[in-house]
């Protein structure tokens, strides 16, 4: 049995992306015969907890085969050292920096091999572009339902917020603020994890407002984009979600790395993006959302746009090429 060990990283400045995806990745590997295991921080051993808790953490690196990373806070020489001359993968968004692995998957939709020309040695193997983006199972099997779904164009009903489970700077509550008074009667489900800033005042507004449901930590990630008409998202690993399954979406950068990506989406017609950090952003946002919301040829325009861009089969076929380069 082919024994592979993930390093990842994750905190409140960062989020549980990382995290997520690595285990998406590793569970395709498991469904493959390898057995999978993480080196665990803390803040990662949490994520574990909370979404995989049958995945083992590991007491050191020792007894493994491989190694992926998805921790951008390690150097080309962190990676020789921990990989010991072991295959290794590193799961990456950003081209920035000289990476020691065998494999690199970036998902990035403008991401391209001269990107990380003089990062790699000669003979790796670079995975790009979203047909790679690890996306769970559980999306793929609902893909055909949900694009049915969105060519009825009907009003929308139920708008999803999902902006990372660490709720980076409260950004879940500051939205929902500016959401409330546009949505009319439609239902706000906000997706956040169990430690977000926002969720005090968010247990507090369910209260007040019948429209706002929270999903704290939530496992049913995949029922809550098909059920969705709209949007509002992280330009992370989420992306491909929502892309999967057809989902008309307003794309929030919330970090430099999410960037490129929304970018790209935008260019592509598949999400419009706005930049939280920009000073011109509640307007935006009220104008970008407002626009979404009244327009349902828009909104259709988008669910193909972004529909074309992911299938959800990446995580297969970079367990694949992964487990053939061993």
């Amino acid at each position: 049995m082919t024994r592979i060990l993930f390093i990842c990283d994750a905190g409140p400045a960062i989020g549980g992306g990382h995290v997520m995806r690595s285990i998406t990745l590793a569970r395709a590997l498991q469904a493959r015969g390898a057995a999978c295991a993480f080196l665990a921080t803390p803040e990662v051993a949490r994520v574990l907890e909370a979404f995989a808790p049958d995945m083992a953490q590991a007491a050191s690196d020792e007894a493994y085969d491989a190694v992926a990373f998805d921790h951008y806070g390690l150097t080309a020489d962190d990676h020789r050292a921990l990989a010991k001359g072991r295959p290794s993968l590193a799961l990456d968004d950003l081209a920035d920096r000289p990476l020691a692995v065998d494999l690199v998957l970036d998902s990035g939709p403008a991401r391209k091999a001269e990107d990380y020309a003089g990062l790699l040695a000669p003979d790796a193997r670079l995975l790009l572009g979203p047909a790679y983006a690890p996306v769970r199972p559980a999306f793929a099997a609902l893909r055909e339902t949900a694009l049915a779904r969105r060519a009825e164009r009907a009003a929308v009903r139920r708008i999803l917020v999902s902006l990372g489970l660490t709720d980076l700077g409260g950004v879940t509550g500051r939205v929902a603020d500016l959401l409330r008074p546009l949505a009319g009667e439609a239902r706000l489900d906000l997706v956040l994890g169990g430690g977000a800033p926002s969720l005090p005042a968010l247990w507090d507004l369910t209260a007040q407002d019948p429209r706002v449901t929270l999903h704290v930590d939530t496992l049913h990630m995949p029922e809550l984009v098909l059920e969705a008409d709209l949007a509002i998202g992280a330009g992370g690993s989420t992306t491909w979600e929502r892309c999967t399954l057809g989902l008309p979406a307003l794309t929030l950068i919330l970090a430099d790395n999410q960037a490129p990506s929304a970018h790209a989406l935008a260019a592509l017609g598949a999400s419009p993006c706005l930049d939280v950090a920009a000073p011109d952003f509640e307007p935006a946002f009220i104008e970008t959302v407002s626009a979404l919301l009244a327009n349902a040829d828009h909104r259709a325009a988008l669910s193909t746009a972004s529909a074309a861009v992911c299938d959800g089969l990446g995580a297969d076929r970079a367990a694949e090429a992964f487990l053939a380069a061993l």
